[in-house]
């Protein structure tokens, strides 16, 4: 890896790490303490089957069912690849608002921020293509596509 790539991810590792210890005015559990925020890709349920209000999404969770509390917020960011883009996430529902998700670094990543606004289902979706464009005449083409999704329910408190 050349060294200002190296440079330039950490500087942005630490701009994020930065953003995501700043306190909100909107309710959000900035505590530190761990209490309602739960990341669906380490623990697989939310605690006692319950609802969070704070979520960390990436491709591994493809196929769950997440609970989140109104207010709380949704943040997922799917690695992909220059030759195996993620399309943009997409949400379906108005029980989801998008928010600010910060910026892309990889070219081919997906990343997308959303806050629990209503009561309701949403589901977030997204794809890939399996395997790389050919980049030579007579190169085989191959026609699959990796599906992501996730559905949300958000409940009140």
């Amino acid at each position: 890896m050349r060294r200002t790539t190296t440079l330039a991810l950490a500087a942005a590792a630490l701009l994020l790490a930065g953003c995501g210890s700043q306190s909100g005015g909107d309710g959000g559990d900035d505590t530190g303490g761990g209490s309602g925020r739960v990341s669906p890709s380490a623990t697989g349920t939310p605690p006692s089957g319950g609802c969070v209000s704070h979520a960390e999404l990436t491709a591994a969770d493809d196929g769950r069912t997440l609970c989140l509390t109104k207010g709380g917020e949704l943040r997922l960011t799917l690695d992909g690849s220059k030759d195996r883009p993620w399309k943009p996430v997409a949400a379906s529902g108005t029980a989801l608002e998008a928010i600010n998700s910060g910026f892309v670094i990889q070219p081919g990543d997906a990343t997308a921020a959303y806050r629990a606004a209503a009561a309701g289902t949403a589901e977030l979706t997204s794809s890939r293509p399996m395997c790389p464009e050919p980049t030579a005449a007579g190169q085989v083409s191959c026609e699959g596509v990796q599906e992501w999704k996730v559905t949300v329910t958000v409940r009140q408190q």
